[in-house]
């Protein structure tokens, strides 16, 4: 309403008061204006006198700002129009604000600045020195923003200075009108409208706007919008369809403000009625999300045409805080909760969730508003220019099928290559698939666990490890193995490159040529390349874990083999000594030297006889050699301090040295019994253990010591057992005098075994 002018209003009646009163609110109801009725009410109107007159002063009011100022000047930047807002540049430089994963850019920074100052205090030259480290703070500035993670992107997306609406739409528009209330009592600043042009063409625009700073925050309600602020955009929905303005939206909310007040006035109807309403519009709809685009409270002004998004904008259903508290029940795992939603604008071009991406300088946003808006401007005008030339029904059907086609398929028709190759394989049948899959690895551990088990606590009337199924161990390992090498080939990449170099192979020897050095040195690098990158592949824990399972079954496995090969090579040595002696020639040198033993008298005789022992018992020996020798044996004697062979073929003495070994072997198993000895004898076989996974020269250094004390400690044992030592000397005197020589019985060189009690042996 315009100022009245400074003026007196004199009035003058000749009728009565009664009279004159009712005529002035009759004139004030009919459009009168200056005269306030309360002026009128102070008057002082006496019904004696017919003849009076009223005075009345208006003060001068404050003066409105108008739309359309007289004097305004065409080159503002923003244009006139930007007196229509509240939004006003800000008197004060935001903050700075660093980013946790910037910080080492910052350090950079800070460097060169006080490179800097000290070439301006000293007045020396670093101009070579400023320029390597801005070179360095380039390109770290470049590596950092081209290898962002999602999380990293989610808080550039809520940085506190990144532009808001009003700074995009002040930048790209050449006039903007803000138009306000949504018609109900109300107006949200949460939501912003307006009429602007681009290029000379009207647009409506309207988005999520959020503060500069705390009190705009505050006042804006952190771009959180209540049923208001979608009631007001829809309205200006109706307004630009009735007067054919295409529809910009701006998308930077958390989400639609949710607390009690909001929920009572129809939170969810408004979003709905959103939709439903932008759905059925028949002027083109762009959104584009600038900051982060929160569940249906940004949906409600994104049901758009095209949905573009900034570089490091993020569109989501939850925030990843959220996701990680229903998912991981903490908050701190919301890197993780980031990567899996794909909200990134990379991430939803790959889905066609979004039409396009809009560059931003390095640095985000805010490090360059003016060319970021610049950026939306081009992509606006293109994405508006493809719009406006279809027809009304073709407009309202790519918007509807824009929606329709997330998410899902038609079948019949063919499948795109690039989708074809993201699509899970056809499921093989049961029975085939049953063939092929893989065991869980603790469903192994358990398993290989339980056959280590047996093995140890086998003994000579237990069953053999190959009976418990050691062999179908090895063959299942294998398996496993062979399926884990196969899915790391075809994660790094390889599977391609393998099957050829098979094909080739295949061809080579079908055709019976030997292979040649292209193909060799092909195997070679193909194999490089796959070791460089083996690491990389998703199941290579699993994979070690196998191999090593592998190779300690397969050296049990190898063990039997070989005592099973003792064993038959024993119960052959045992026939052949059998067939020996019963040999004709063999029995008849034995009985005439019993009968002759049985003869001789005196020393003499003894002496005799026992020469004659000796020569029969070499005869013999030396068939058993040969005997031995046709099983590709070497035979081994046992030899007294004089090189001589000792025979004992006496029965007496042969039974009193198994008595003295099986002492030895008592006394040796109460000795290993013992806490000290026992605990160093587990300590050994963890510690072979090891060294059989993974051989190493320190592991096995410590593995000898352990033995040298384990035998050290047994030999002590067993020499200050003097009833022992005391029968080694008597069994000592015993062979001597029986065999004529001096032999000698040496307890400290036992091959001591320990498998009866703790289940590994060891010499």
């Amino acid at each position: 309403m315009a100022s009245v002018p400074h003026s007196v209003v004199a009035l003058t009646a000749t009728s009565t008061s009664s009279a004159s009163a009712s005529d002035l609110l009759r004139s004030s109801r009919n459009g009168f204006s200056g005269v306030p009725l309360r002026t009128l009410g102070r008057a002082r109107l006496d019904g004696i006198k017919r003849n009076f007159s009223v005075v009345a002063k208006i003060r001068k009011g404050k003066k409105h700002d108008y739309p359309w100022p007289d004097d305004a000047d065409p080159n503002v930047k923003g244009g006139v129009l930007s007196h229509l807002s509240y939004f006003k540049p800000l008197k004060e430089r935001p903050k700075p604000v660093t980013l946790d994963f910037e910080k080492p850019l910052m350090d950079l920074e800070k460097k060169i600045i006080d490179v800097r100052r000290m070439a301006q205090e000293t007045g020396l030259d670093f101009s070579d020195q400023i320029n390597s480290l801005e070179n360095k703070y380039h390109q770290a500035l470049k590596d950092l923003y081209t290898h962002l993670t999602p999380i990293q992107r989610v808080n550039i997306a809520r940085h506190p200075n990144r532009p808001t609406f009003l700074d995009h739409v002040l930048n790209i528009t050449e006039k903007f009108v803000e138009l306000h209330g949504d018609r109900q009592g109300y107006d949200d600043p949460a939501i912003v409208t307006g009429i602007g042009t681009i290029d000379g063409r009207p647009y409506m625009f309207m988005g999520h706007q959020k503060g500069r700073n705390t009190k705009e925050n505050i006042q804006r309600n952190f771009g959180m919008p209540t049923p208001h602020g979608y009631r007001k955009a829809m309205r200006m929905m109706y307004y630009a369809d009735h007067h054919g303005f295409p529809i910009i939206t701006f998308v930077d909310t958390p989400g639609a403000f949710a607390d009690l007040k909001s929920e009572e006035l129809g939170q969810g109807e408004a979003i709905a009625h959103n939709l439903r309403t932008m759905f059925g519009l028949k002027v083109p709809i762009v959104s584009v999300v600038i900051g982060e685009g929160g569940s249906g409270g940004a949906l409600a002004i994104a049901c758009a045409n095209k949905l573009l998004m900034l570089e490091n904008a993020v569109f989501y259903v939850a925030s990843p805080e959220a996701c990680a508290a229903i998912l991981w029940k903490t908050a701190k795992a919301s890197p993780k909760a980031a990567e899996k939603l794909k909200i990134t604008a990379t991430e939803l071009c790959k889905l066609k969730i979004s039409d396009g991406i809009i560059p931003e300088p390095l640095g985000g946003a805010h490090a360059d508003p003016s060319w970021t808006s610049q950026q939306i401007k081009k992509a606006l005008v293109e994405a508006m220019d493809e719009l406006l030339k279809m027809d009304t029904p073709t407009l309202l059907e790519h918007r509807r099928l824009k929606f329709r086609k997330l998410g899902g398929f038609q079948e019949g028709l063919p499948i795109p290559p690039e989708k074809k190759v993201n699509m899970k394989k056809k499921d093989e049948p049961v029975a085939q698939r049953a063939e092929i899959s893989k065991t869980p690895d603790l469903e192994l551990e358990d398993e290989v666990e339980k056959i280590k088990q047996q093995i140890m606590k086998a003994g000579e009337s237990s069953p053999k490890p190959a009976k418990l199924g050691l062999n179908e161990m090895v063959e299942k390992l294998k398996r496993e193995v062979d399926l884990e090498f196969t899915e790391a080939v075809r994660a790094v990449g390889l599977e391609t490159k393998v099957k050829a170099l098979r094909e080739e192979l295949a061809k080579v020897s079908t055709s019976g040529q030997s292979m040649d050095q292209g193909l060799k040195d092909k195997i070679e690098k193909l194999t490089v390349e796959f070791n460089n990158n083996l690491s990389q592949a998703p199941n290579y824990s699993s994979l070690n874990l196998k191999l090593d399972m592998l190779k300690e079954m397969s050296q049990a496995k190898k063990l039997e083999e070989q005592n099973e090969k003792v064993t038959t090579l024993k119960q052959e040595i045992n026939k052949k000594l059998n067939v020996l002696m019963e040999k004709s020639s063999i029995k008849a040198k034995i009985e005439a030297l019993k009968a002759e033993a049985a003869a001789s008298n005196g020393a003499s005789g003894q002496v005799n006889m026992r020469e004659k022992i000796m020569e029969v018992k070499k005869e013999i020996e030396l068939e058993f050699a040969n005997a031995l020798n046709s099983l590709n044996l070497d035979v081994q004697r046992i030899r007294s301090k004089t090189g001589d062979v000792v025979q004992t073929s006496f029965p007496e003495l042969d039974n009193k040295i198994e008595e003295l070994d099986r002492e030895i072997i008592e006394k040796i198993n109460d000795t290993v019994n013992t806490t000290d000895l026992k605990d160093k004898i587990e300590l050994l076989k963890l510690e072979m253990a090891r060294s059989e996974r993974k051989p190493d020269p320190e592991l096995q250094t410590k593995i000898e010591a352990l033995k040298e004390q384990i035998k050290r400690s047994l030999a002590e044992a067993v020499g200050s057992c003097k009833e022992l030592i005391e029968k080694q000397e008597r069994l000592k005197n015993e062979v001597a005098e029986a065999t004529g020589t001096d032999a000698e019985y040496d307890a400290s060189k036992l091959e001591v075994n320990v498998s009866t009690t703790q289940g590994r042996s060891f010499s």
